[in-house]
């Protein structure tokens, strides 16, 4: 099936814009949280927009696949897959904290081709295809040259999770290396990475539809996505986005001080 990578970005942005577009109507107002099987929360914007964008994929290209947070797969066989999670970052979304995004990543041949992370509150979108290059807000977008841990703002979201996961005392440890540090990223703080204005996103456990969307723009945007062990995939369970130069030192933190 010849695929066009510029047609199915310029999809996947109105795909994320178009859920953006449900959650707002939600934001920092009153609606039922229900936990799911797993304890996560979930709220009606999570499922109303997945719906609208599933609709839109499935009327749009119905010979594609899906696979959506909340609504699980469809044709999961296709060799075009939408990644798609309607809220990254629920858990603040419900808080009324405005750095909540929503995520479409398209995989080719299983391959992570097409990205977007959108922030709609804060009106910022950062999208990245393979062939096409890396934009925020219509403008081609770079992460900043950083050779040095001493010299890095890195971000993360819930910091228990390191512990969780194994990872305590490497995190410990580096945040004794790096210049600056700030929580709640989320997706968020990938996007701020591909847009020059952090240096390292650090996420303990990624579930694949929240990594489906990091993995392009990072790239994309001259930056380096791997999961802990360094492999750059989206199905690892966790990972980074940081400058290529950073990529190496970090890894050997993981690996030298669990």
């Amino acid at each position: 099936m010849s695929v066009n990578t510029e047609q199915l970005f310029e999809a996947a942005v109105k795909v994320a814009k178009m859920a953006g577009e449900v959650t707002l109507r939600y934001f920092q107002k009153d609606f039922e949280v229900i936990s799911k099987q797993d304890d996560s929360p979930v709220t009606i914007a999570d499922r109303e927009a997945e719906k609208q964008m599933r609709a839109f994929i499935m009327e749009t290209f119905p010979e594609h696949g899906i696979i959506g947070e909340e609504f699980g797969p469809h044709n999961e066989n296709a060799s075009v897959k939408w990644i798609l999670d309607p809220i990254d970052g629920t858990v603040g979304f419900i808080h009324g904290i405005p750095l909540y995004t929503n995520l479409v990543g398209i995989a080719i041949d299983d391959t992570p081709t097409v990205g977007v992370i959108h922030a709609p509150y804060m009106n910022e979108l950062v999208a990245g295809a393979t062939g096409v290059g890396a934009y925020f807000n219509n403008s081609e977008t770079r992460i900043r040259p950083c050779s040095s841990l001493a010299d890095a703002s890195m971000m993360t979201s819930d910091v228990q999770y390191f512990n969780t996961y194994g990872h305590k005392k490497s995190f410990e440890h580096l945040l004794t290396k790096v210049k600056t540090h700030r929580t709640y990223g989320d997706a968020y703080g990938h996007l701020m990475v591909a847009t020059g204005r952090a240096d390292i996103m650090m996420d303990p456990v990624l579930n694949l539809w929240d990594a489906a969307a990091l993995l392009p723009v990072i790239e994309q945007a001259g930056g380096s996505f791997t999961d802990l062990k360094g492999n750059a995939r989206i199905d690892g369970g966790n990972g980074f986005s940081c400058s290529p130069e950073l990529k190496q030192e970090l890894l050997h933190i993981f690996e030298t001080h669990s």
